[in-house]
């Protein structure tokens, strides 16, 4: 992607489909893993799950029959029954160049013996791109905060979270999980985080960023106690959503993607900094993903400026929007890279070093491998190493040792890409 080899003699590439070996798909990655395979520790925190393959392993953990009776009687083929989703309206498969982002349908080996099959599909994409461990998430369910009916919302989220602990993380400690919060229904998560939140590999808390709760109600200081109290990271996760009424004005995928995944995190960051939430919760440590990083410095002046003018509406605050900002976390996918000057000023203003988080976000459209942070000129040594790893082990409390494969190694099983 980033490191291409020069070569005069063209050859035909292989047909991607939704079949094709992650390990083929990411052979390029893998190439350019040379470059930072001695680096101590690699850490996606951003990668996703694609429910299609699994939503029946999911549905059938629900615990109200009504409802599994439901959706089972609703399942067909390619379907998410009781997930609020558009599938005419589906254009993250990039007209079908990146057709992973609708489910990998790669064959596996046999589940009995080699594991479950979505843990198979993650090992192949992550020794193939070079990564120690990855952080996962849902994809279908990220609108799901918008779902007209909150119950659902809950029983899927109990479901989902059973799922995830009792049949992926068990099989790898190389995959690390967040429980999906059903934050509409606020008593119903502090459950979820008291019955779940110490399990094995469960390493953080989400809550999908597309919904319209504010975050700064009274009825969630108790889940924020809560959370604080296990030292586990909250992350908000930005999605796409076209049917807000605002965004729906926009007639292209194109302009809706820009904006969609910055609003909603916009609005929350706002009301997470006005209403002083880092001065009542300052150990609560917050990850914003999936915004990529342009909205940050526009974000931070514009409210240093507003507070300044007008401090008397924001009494909790013991110092400047921006300085509060600047001790959150964020991740680095999609990475703005259009103009180098831009996204320089913007980490410094981050402080990256110690604050940004490698993220990969595969296996959709727009994902960046590691590489994307290696290639950057104006990054020391040091601040690529921490954004690549060092970083997430402080934040997750991971051990720094290396568990990937060498890249030579992974390319030696597919003779035919290497």
């Amino acid at each position: 992607m980033l490191d291409r080899p020069k070569s005069d003699t063209p050859h035909e590439l292989q047909e991607i489909t939704v079949t094709t070996d992650s390990r083929d798909y990411l052979a390029r990655a893998t190439q350019q893993a040379r470059k930072y395979d001695d680096y101590e520790l690699i850490v996606d925190v951003d990668a996703h799950l694609q429910e299609i393959r699994f939503w029946s392993e999911i549905i059938d953990m629900l615990e109200n029959d009504v409802l599994k009776q439901t959706a089972q009687a609703m399942s067909r083929p390619g379907s998410l029954p009781l997930v609020n989703t558009q599938p005419g309206m589906t254009f993250q498969s990039n007209a079908g160049r990146v057709p992973h982002q609708f489910g990998p349908g790669e064959p596996v080996e046999d589940p009995r013996t080699h594991g479950h099959t979505f843990v198979q599909i993650v090992r192949r994409s992550i020794d193939a791109m070079g990564i120690d461990y990855q952080v996962i998430f849902p994809t279908n369910m990220l609108s799901l905060g918008m779902n007209p009916m909150d119950d659902i919302e809950v029983h899927l989220a109990r479901a989902y979270n059973r799922w995830l602990t009792e049949r992926v993380l068990p099989e790898d400690k190389r995959l690390l999980g967040l429980l999906y919060l059903p934050f509409n229904s606020p008593a119903d998560c502090e459950k979820l985080v008291a019955e779940f939140g110490n399990q094995p590999g469960v390493s953080g808390y989400t809550i999908c960023a597309v919904r319209n709760k504010p975050v700064h109600a009274n009825q969630y200081m108790r889940l924020y106690s809560m959370m604080e109290e296990t030292g586990k990271p909250l992350v908000f996760h930005a999605g796409p959503y076209w049917d807000d009424p605002s965004l729906a004005q926009l007639n292209r995928f194109v302009s809706m993607h820009a904006i969609s995944f910055v609003h909603y995190n916009i609005i929350h960051m706002t009301n997470w900094v006005v209403n002083a939430l880092p001065e009542r919760f300052p150990k609560l440590k917050v990850i914003w993903v999936e915004s990529g990083l342009a909205w940050l410095p526009f974000l931070m002046q514009r409210l240093d400026h507003e507070v300044l003018l007008r401090q008397n509406e924001a009494p909790g605050l013991q110092r400047l929007p921006s300085e509060y900002m600047s001790e959150m976390y964020y991740t680095s996918q999609p990475l703005e890279r259009t103009d180098m000057r831009l996204l320089e000023a913007t980490m410094t203003k981050i402080k990256a070093e110690t604050q940004l988080l490698y993220a990969s976000d595969w296996p959709h459209w727009d994902f960046d491998p590691p590489s994307a942070i290696t290639s950057l000129p104006f990054l020391s040594e040091q601040a690529k190493r921490n954004i690549l790893g060092l970083n997430a082990a402080r934040l997750f409390g991971l051990p720094i040792k290396r568990l990937r494969p060498r890249p030579d190694d992974v390319l030696a099983t597919r003779p035919h890409v290497s």
